[in-house]
């Protein structure tokens, strides 16, 4: 399959759409949804253009997680979740709405539902608030 270069997120990762950035690596940036299903969610996106998992290289795949992986104690130290949710979609079948390869940290709070995935845009100010949370724990 080849990959879609006009995607969002190849735009983003180009600067030609903007994001809330939380941190960025020379493999991997992490930002926050702007649709997002929680207070707090945060999205890792490779940097290497790949539609699926099954096509990044093995050392896109482990800069990734070790984004995801800052990330997520990031998330937990500044929001202080009841627990982390963390999500790979592969395929529309699968719920994957951005054909570019992206990891979710959605955080999950007792007794919240989560908000339908792709749907509602937050609030640019509520979203750059928590950004900044996220980040002074990094």
């Amino acid at each position: 399959m080849a990959y879609d270069d006009n995607n969002i997120f190849a735009k983003l990762l180009r600067g030609e759409i903007p994001s809330i950035k939380l941190c960025e690596n020379d493999a991997a940036l992490a930002i926050m949804d702007v649709m997002p299903q929680s207070e707090g969610h945060v999205l890792v996106l490779p940097k290497e253009p790949a539609e699926e998992i099954y096509e990044l290289s093995p050392e896109a795949v482990a800069a990734s997680m070790a984004m995801v992986q800052k990330l997520a104690t990031a998330v937990r130290k500044s929001l202080a979740p009841d627990g982390l949710m963390i999500a790979q979609f592969n395929g529309a079948a699968a719920g994957q709405t951005v054909p570019h390869v992206h990891f979710h940290l959605i955080p999950r709070r007792k007794g919240e539902e989560l908000r339908l995935h792709a749907r509602d845009m937050a609030d640019k100010a509520e979203l750059e608030a928590t950004a900044e949370r996220i980040r002074a724990a990094l």
